[in-house]
């Protein structure tokens, strides 16, 4: 009888005795606070009871606003997830996290309304549709332009380099469109051309279960288009030679290279992808507040998004919008009272810090082993 037949395999690896920890661990704080306030040894009074057991009565007791929150969360959450889609395609193909994609929301959203007032402003054509959807194009064009002008003078003169060259010459991107974009189209905030576009407005309400919920329609609208835009370009980049072609400049440059991979290419091709997904967050985003530079800050609540779904999934970046976006409205609904109100600010970043403790590389990133 060898050695290895008297060692006993051990009945649960660690990873499924984490599992379970994951899901036995809330199931008993929720048997265990359910006894306690049975028994009164906690009662409404107690700040135990406010944080942990007063929320999830009031959602049990009113559904009808737990399915508001819902759904407010989960439109949130898709844009989040378009904004932070810009991001991992940029990271995919350079390994680089585009600091500037916040600001290209803006200039997107300012050139299509900058192109609308020129073309009914100056040229007299009707207000409409048509001079919408011409705008549109003259802004797409605009999004080429750009990206072809970032390879050239920015990364096409760093290839190889190291990536905080490259995290730098973003930085610097993003002060020249911020400059550019108030020179050419000013400092004050621009209505966005909603009604132009084709884009619903007004409200309806819904019978649900407690209630009623009102549902604004451009809301459903920003949902349904970006949806539609994320799918399809997870399948373009799954199933396309382009896409295929992205995952090899996304492993490796010099390989990419030595199988005829021109990465001039790639990297044009993702950057104006980048700028087609800035332009709809913008006039999604532009149509439910305003058009203005403060728009950035928006940007930022990608980077929790990418902490939880990984800086290279697709996938990873509607899972973790849908998470910061859901969360966010929860906690600020029935936890933020609690706290004065406001945390709808900061919440996503301490989700992203609880997830970085436990699983750095995100739910859906690739766990990287660098031997030395």
């Amino acid at each position: 009888m060898t050695d290895a037949t008297l060692t006993a395999k051990p009945a649960l690896s660690p990873q499924q005795i984490r599992r379970i920890a994951w899901i036995a661990g809330p199931v008993l704080l929720v048997v265990v606070l359910t006894l306690l306030t049975r028994s009164g040894a906690i009662g409404p009074s107690d700040w135990t009871y406010k944080i942990l057991v007063d929320p999830f009565v009031t959602m049990w007791s009113l559904p009808d606003l737990l399915i508001q929150t819902l759904w407010e969360g989960f439109v949130a959450g898709v844009l989040y997830a378009l904004i932070a889609l810009g991001f991992v395609l940029i990271f995919k193909a350079s390994g680089v996290f585009n600091f500037a994609q916040g600001i290209m929301v803006v200039f997107a959203a300012l050139s299509l309304i900058g192109f609308y007032e020129i073309l009914v402003g100056r040229l007299g054509i009707p207000a409409g549709y048509a001079a919408a959807m011409v705008a549109l194009i003259g802004a797409l064009g605009i999004m080429l332009l750009l990206a072809i002008a970032v390879e050239r003078i920015v990364l096409r003169p760093l290839v190889n380099q190291p990536d905080i060259i490259m995290l730098m010459a973003t930085v610097g991107l993003s002060f020249f469109l911020t400059g550019f974009g108030e020179l050419a189209f000013g400092g004050n905030p621009k209505v966005m051309i909603t009604s132009a576009l084709g884009l619903p407005t007004g409200s309806s309400s819904i019978d649900v279960p407690g209630g009623r919920i009102n549902v604004q329609h451009l809301d459903v609208a920003a949902a349904i288009i970006a949806t539609i835009l994320i799918v399809s370009l997870g399948i373009f980049f799954q199933k396309t030679r382009i896409g295929r072609a992205l995952r090899a400049v996304a492993d490796s440059h010099k390989a990419a290279l030595s199988v005829g991979i021109s990465l001039n290419q790639i990297w044009i091709i993702v950057w104006f992808t980048a700028g087609i997904v800035a332009l709809v967050t913008g006039i999604m985003w532009g149509a439910r507040s305003e058009v203005s530079f403060a728009l950035e800050v928006i940007a930022l609540k990608a980077l929790p998004v990418l902490v939880l779904g990984g800086f290279t999934s697709i996938p990873g970046a509607i899972v973790g919008g849908l998470i910061i976006g859901i969360g966010e409205k929860l906690g600020e609904f029935y936890w933020g009272p609690l706290m004065g109100g406001g945390i709808e600010t900061w919440l996503a970043y301490i989700i992203a810090l609880v997830f970085l403790l436990f699983r750095p590389q995100g739910l859906f990133g690739e766990k990287i082993i660098e031997r030395i």
